[in-house]
């Protein structure tokens, strides 16, 4: 059992550090397995999305413009993340109405409302 201190110790480094980990199984790796990459994005250690079997990994992104700089505003972040994700699905040939799950991190709680404006008008109901 964790003490209030060890408690807190983990979540200031949880905050610091948010990892995704999607594993698949052997039959679905079989399937065949292909990276899903931007134009803007050469040279990166990762892939922007990877395909495996009838599943599309999207690698984390910020709200970054095409020129790489971070937008203004969680507003402005948020549409700016979104699109990005929205090209690496386009390119793998999906819809935005095609995704099951996304995880959003954000520094301040206090930006969620704003952040969730722009969220709920890229994805179609039911959410």
């Amino acid at each position: 059992m964790l003490d209030g201190k060890s408690f807190k110790s983990i979540l200031v480094a949880s905050s610091i550090l948010a990892l995704t980990l999607c594993a698949v199984s052997p039959a679905a790796y079989a399937q065949g397995r292909r990276a899903v990459n931007l134009s803007g994005t050469p040279g990166l250690p990762f892939s922007d999305g990877i395909v495996v079997g009838n599943f599309l990994y999207v690698s984390g992104t910020q709200g970054t413009s095409a020129d790489g700089k971070l937008a203004s505003g969680i507003s402005a972040q948020t549409r700016a993340a979104l699109e990005n994700i929205e090209r690496v699905v386009k390119k793998a040939g999906l819809r935005m109405s095609d995704v099951v799950s996304v995880n959003v991190y954000l520094s301040d709680i206090h930006d969620f409302g704003e952040m969730n404006k722009v969220y709920t008008t890229f994805f179609p109901d039911p959410k």
